[in-house]
């Protein structure tokens, strides 16, 4: 998506070789109208999946997840970080690492929101080492599921998780794919 890819370049903020801060318009700060194309974008290219729900995990994800769901007609649901309170009944559950938090957590989703009937799309704003989409995939499975595949607003290709991933299977489609970033920016794949 060339909209993507320019925001990327004009706003975006390489810290290190491997983080990409993208906070005025993803993370930290919406965008809701561009947001929306790019929810839009995710949604076209999987219509004829047979989506039934857009699973995502809180918090980064969760604004996509909701502009992808609104074009397919689906709910959204989202893998909590942290079992609430009022989190009742029984879970599935997947223990994430997250690279830019440097820990784990056990991400759950309550069981009667998930279903061996549902078409699952898993969505999120970034896939790096692909910690959260496999955690995300397991959960897919327990539920006995069906894995679509997964929509990525970003994906950092050279940190190996999307290949993992679409080796053992997973349909992946990414707004935008970084081959590699460092001093000198961002090169796209």
């Amino acid at each position: 998506m060339q909209e993507l890819k320019d925001r990327i370049l004009s706003e975006g903020v390489v810290i290190g070789d491997s983080a990409l801060k993208v906070d005025s318009f993803l993370n930290h700060q919406l965008d809701p109208a561009f947001t929306l194309r790019m929810g839009q974008e995710l949604a076209t290219r999987f219509a004829d999946a047979g989506i039934t729900k857009v699973l995502t995990v809180e918090a980064s994800g969760i604004a996509v997840a909701m502009a992808v769901a609104l074009p397919l007609g689906v709910p959204v649901v989202f893998a909590k970080k942290k079992k609430a309170i009022t989190q009742d009944g029984e879970t599935y559950s997947a223990e994430v690492f997250s690279f830019t938090r440097k820990e784990s957590v056990q991400v759950t989703v309550t069981r009667r929101f998930l279903s061996a009937q549902d078409v699952i799309l898993v969505v999120d704003d970034f896939l790096a080492h692909g910690e959260a989409l496999k955690g995300l995939v397991d959960i897919v499975g327990q539920a006995g599921a069906r894995l679509a595949g997964a929509g990525i607003v970003i994906e950092k290709y050279f940190q190996g998780g999307g290949a993992t991933l679409r080796a053992n299977g997973v349909r992946i489609e990414s707004l935008a794919v970084i081959e590699r970033m460092g001093p000198e920016g961002v090169r796209f794949a």
